[in-house]
């Protein structure tokens, strides 16, 4: 036998002498708390919408609709040139009317797959929210209490040197 592991030899014991490793042996675990420490980390960050997706799905949406009367016109039989004029307005009426609405469409109409429109939609809503609220923009959930906390350190602070004289 190697390095002292099983039986010095397997006479007499039943056994072939053969050494296994116990699979059902328990590891203990690392020695992690189960909790976090770092609390920063723990806070709620706000996705960001990426504005070059959000475009890309405006302009997307633009040229479906302007394909959408393309096909249906040389579908009717309509000349190149007439189609070209047709899509061309179209198109220009689209740009105008988006570049109006600058995309506040609100969060009803999207689909849980439009993650950047449902981002940007919900950071609208909660600048409504904080206004309505008038809640400033530098508030820093729990300030509050830190506050509060550092306010009574201060008054033990002073009561402690007034006691010492």
């Amino acid at each position: 036998m190697s390095s002292n592991v099983g039986l010095t030899t397997p006479r007499g014991s039943g056994t072939s002498g053969y050494v296994q490793r116990n699979l059902s042996h328990l590891r203990p675990r690392d020695t992690i708390a189960p909790y976090p420490k770092d609390f920063d980390g723990m806070k709620h960050r706000q996705r960001k919408p990426d504005k070059d997706i959000l475009n890309h799905d405006r302009l997307r949406e633009i040229e479906v609709k302007v394909f959408d009367l393309q096909d249906k016109l040389e579908e009717e039989g309509v000349d190149e040139e007439e189609i070209e004029l047709q899509t061309n307005a179209l198109r220009k009426k689209l740009y105008s009317a988006a570049d109006g609405a600058d995309g506040k469409s609100g969060a009803r109409g999207l689909k849980p797959h439009q993650v950047h429109e449902l981002a940007a939609a919900k950071i609208e809503e909660s600048e409504k929210l904080r206004k309505a609220l008038g809640i400033r923009e530098d508030y820093e959930e729990g300030s509050h209490w830190k506050r509060q906390e550092e306010r009574l350190r201060d008054s033990l602070g002073e009561a402690g040197r007034n006691g010492e004289r």
